[in-house]
């Protein structure tokens, strides 16, 4: 019979098939969902809906909607390729793309994961300032590290993240268990603890449909796209194949829904409130920096719940960068590799942009990498229909498949145009043209100048 345990740190399977005695029920990856998406970073992105002048009705619609887009693409995309396959998403590549041109993915996959990650520990970092008075929190404008004591903070926080990553998969699991019921708990105490403390309890004075000064106004599509395709690289750019191979079956592809419709949603709607009293209270000159923000709020606990909530979150990216830069440097060791990924989290934790932008930034990663998960979805499911050879690069011998390279490349490169020509307010509003663009563009260069396997 599987095995509901998991495999030891030493035995994550980077390069071959999970085996039937490490499969997971899907106990194992609805609290994994719920903490790794009911996260620190909630707290940055809901008070960023109210700042670019979301009315209330475009926010309950976009998010129920949105969210449920990328509840469905995981479930019915993401998890049956990854059960299928059970191997993680840099394996399938080397096989499509060729060694040297998946060594580049798994840097730029990894890179930006780690960034990722960075900004968890900033917003974790705002908490634990807190009762510091040397630690300068960080507001929209700050770019820079704002300190030696912040510094200090995030450098700390930063390992301690990577300490539990590299421990593996299984213990990133358990981690999330156990935090994220009392996680959600707190982001709800958050928000009864605010409307009391509102001018008016009216939706329309707490989401205004006014942008502050210097942001842009978007409605319910940009909340939409911003729901469906904030971890597009984690379903439509099946990152989440490295995740979901441990799989039993197709029921755990809905355990995203847990971080969707908590965090994704609700916590978010709690963030926006939060935010709102703080611009009723101190006007322009409001704290958006978590920490302050949750404290005000609910006191130490609210504190607590950042850390543990950004731990949560970063544990699994950091995870997932580590296996992202064993794909680069294949002979280091999975440990090895997430302490590596740890160390470049950690400094970019430093720097609170990656925070303040979050929207910005999430849009980017997903418009980078999700097009690579349309040439998967192409080798797999449409291929062998098409005349086109599967798996080519490992069929070929070849060591670098410039169908897949251009397939990449071009339509991502083409939506930063366009999202900077047409001054859309949010990258995510190109991220779908340019994967099913991706996707058409690897049919055509594969039967031009794809790999061809070899004849034996």
């Amino acid at each position: 019979m599987p095995s509901d345990h998991p495999p030891t740190p030493a035995d994550e399977f980077e390069h071959e098939r999970v085996p039937d005695r490490a499969l997971k029920g899907p106990g194992s990856f609805w609290g994994m969902y719920a903490g790794e998406h009911t996260a620190g970073t909630e707290f940055m992105i809901g008070p960023l809906f109210v700042a670019y002048g979301v009315g209330a009705g475009d926010l309950i619609c976009g998010l129920l909607l949105g969210n449920l887009a990328a509840v469905l693409t995981w479930r019915h995309l993401t998890t049956p390729i990854a059960m299928r396959l059970r191997v993680t998403l840099y394996h399938k590549l080397e096989s499509i793309c060729g060694r040297r041109l998946a060594t580049l993915y798994n840097f730029a996959n990894g890179l930006l994961f780690c960034f990722l990650a960075g900004a968890m520990v900033t917003v974790s970092a705002t908490a634990v300032g807190v009762p510091f008075p040397d630690v300068r929190m960080p507001g929209f404008s700050d770019i820079m590290p704002t300190g030696a004591a912040w510094s200090a903070v995030v450098l700390a926080i930063g390992a301690a993240m990577t300490w539990v990553a590299v421990k593996g998969y299984g213990v990133v699991a358990r981690v999330a268990n156990y935090a994220a019921p009392w996680m959600f708990l707190v982001f709800v105490a958050c928000a009864l603890v605010t409307l009391p403390k509102l001018e008016s309890h009216e939706l329309s004075a707490i989401w205004t449909g006014v942008p502050l000064e210097g942001k842009p106004k978007i409605g319910f599509w940009g909340v939409f796209f911003f729901a469906w395709f904030c971890n597009a690289a984690m379903h439509l750019g099946m990152s989440d194949l490295s995740v979901l191979r441990y799989a039993r079956n197709a029921s755990s592809g809905w355990a995203p829904a847990a971080g969707m419709f908590l965090g994704h949603c609700i916590a978010w709607i709690c963030a926006s409130l939060l935010y709102a009293c703080q611009l009723q209270k101190f006007g322009a000159g409001a704290s958006v920096a978590p920490g302050p923000m949750v404290y005000d709020a609910v006191g130490v606990a609210g504190l607590i719940c950042i850390v543990i909530a950004g731990w949560t979150t970063a544990n699994p990216t950091i995870y997932r960068a580590g296996l992202a830069f064993q794909g680069v440097m294949p002979h280091v060791s999975r440990q090895a590799a997430t302490i590596t990924a740890g160390i470049v989290c950690t400094i970019a934790g430093l720097f609170p942009a990656f925070a303040m932008k979050l929207l910005d930034f999430v849009g980017i990663y997903g418009m980078v990498l999700a097009p690579v998960g349309a040439i998967i979805v192409v080798d797999i499911w449409f291929a062998r229909r098409l005349g086109i050879a599967v798996n080519p690069a490992l069929a070929a011998g070849a060591s670098f498949n410039r169908a897949a390279f251009l397939a990449w490349t071009l339509p991502a490169a083409l939506g930063f145009w366009a999202v900077r020509r047409f001054e859309m307010p949010l990258p995510t509003y190109a991220t779908l043209p340019v994967w099913i663009a991706s996707g058409l563009l690897y049919i055509v260069l594969s039967k031009s100048i794809g790999p061809k396997p070899c004849i034996r």
